[in-house]
């Protein structure tokens, strides 16, 4: 069955099963008891681990759009699966085999959530300065420090950390029953608010060095594997916040009249319908894009998925900001859902690394890959001539002469 295809089955779940509960997650600042059980049946937790891990073997390109559907549907249950699915992947990519025996049938049942520990309160994501420790004690290591802004945080039952140990990056698997760790309660939040977020505090908090992933010194390279995923899963989550955007304002324009006409008939709306229209489609064509290359293996995934992000993520909040500017009054009110788009739109922007982040990282890889294709020219000045004019302004010269 082809991506379209699954698309349409995983729409129909979401209408089914995530629609009705999103506004009431969004109040409650919880999930509905039901959301788990109804993913797990379905097989959409890491749905990508291979069959003998008890996944579903699903590309990355159908994965988007799984992901897609539900951040249409409700962004709290899309962050559920991004959250729990780079805790899967990681320990696919790097877990030793006795972590992957142990964990990853769980995982793909969703007999067992996980959530991912980066953020702290005094460094934010910056996954340099964590201030998080790990101490060898023997046999195991003694975590102490906290991890603030943890999506499901209050829910997990495995925890993927990221500390330092002598002054390296390291990263632990640490159960949520082990002696130490404790969990308070996140709310308020502005947008995604059913997600559960949480402070997670270690305090002599032992853990087996057997549940230490990678080696001290590759702490970061795992908790970046686990942010790629994640990246990459915000942004189709996006672009369904975007046509959940443009699907209200189909439905709105089509049914309220002002000034003597219905708004779909008035020029400057058809202005802002025609802009989101454009916004998603292409958003959409980033997201699987970028997910075809990750599937492909292709070392390009990485600068393709941030700009995925970025581009769907101000997309999104874009077609937000139109939505409710469509819906006046009724746009700033709980009783519409562009309301809650809108709040939901502005977290994209910020979480799986903000808006200015992803700029600042586009433009690194961008002349990184101009070093590399100029390398591959043998050393090809492109464009830039001994003379000191570019190639294009001689031409030009040329040509008014």
């Amino acid at each position: 069955m082809d991506t379209d295809s699954r698309q349409g089955e995983f729409r129909r779940f979401a209408l089914d099963k995530v629609v009705p509960f999103a506004e009431i997650h969004d109040r409650s600042q919880k999930l509905s008891d039901r959301i788990i059980p109804d993913l797990a049946q379905n097989g959409y937790f890491a749905p990508f681990l291979p069959h003998r891990w008890g996944g579903a073997s699903m590309d990355m390109v159908t994965y988007g759009a799984l992901h897609e559907e539900l951040g249409r549907a409700c962004s709290s249950v899309r962050t559920l699966l991004t959250v729990h699915d780079m805790v899967a992947h990681t320990i696919l990519r790097w877990g030793s085999s006795g972590l992957k025996e142990r964990w990853l049938p769980l995982l793909a049942r969703g007999e067992v959530l996980g959530a991912l520990g980066v953020s702290e309160p005094n460094v934010g994501s910056d996954i340099t300065a964590v201030e998080m420790t790990a101490v060898a004690d023997g046999d195991a290591f003694v975590l102490d420090g906290q991890k603030k802004w943890i999506s499901f945080g209050q829910l997990a039952d495995l925890y993927l950390v990221l500390c330092t140990y002598s002054g390296l990056p390291v990263t632990f698997l640490v159960e949520r029953d082990r002696a130490g760790l404790s969990v308070e309660p996140i709310e308020g939040m502005f947008g995604t608010r059913g997600s559960m977020l949480g402070l997670v505090t270690f305090k002599q908090c032992r853990v087996p060095k057997d549940n230490m992933i990678g080696r001290p010194g590759f702490g970061a390279t795992v908790a970046q594997t686990a942010l790629g995923l994640g990246r990459y899963s915000v942004a189709c989550g996006a672009v369904g916040i975007a046509q959940a955007s443009l699907d209200a304002c189909y439905a709105y324009a089509s049914g309220v009249t002002r000034f003597g006409a219905l708004l779909k008939d008035h020029q400057l709306i058809q202005q802002m319908i025609s802009d989101t229209i454009t916004d998603t489609v292409a958003a959409r064509l980033l997201c699987r894009h970028a997910g075809a290359l990750r599937e492909s293996g292709d070392f390009q995934d990485i600068m393709h998925t941030f700009i995925a992000k970025y581009h769907a993520s101000t997309a999104a909040m874009r077609a937000a900001d139109r939505a409710v500017q469509i819906h006046g009054a009724n746009g700033c009110s709980p009783s519409y859902p562009v309301e809650r788009l809108m709040r939901d739109a502005k977290i994209m922007e910020v979480i799986e690394g903000s808006t200015q982040i992803q700029q600042i990282t586009i433009a690194s890889l961008g002349f990184q890959e101009f070093d590399r294709q100029r390398l591959l020219a043998g050393g090809d000045s492109f464009g830039q001539p001994s003379g000191g004019r570019p190639k294009h302004q001689l031409a030009l010269d040329t040509v008014s002469e």
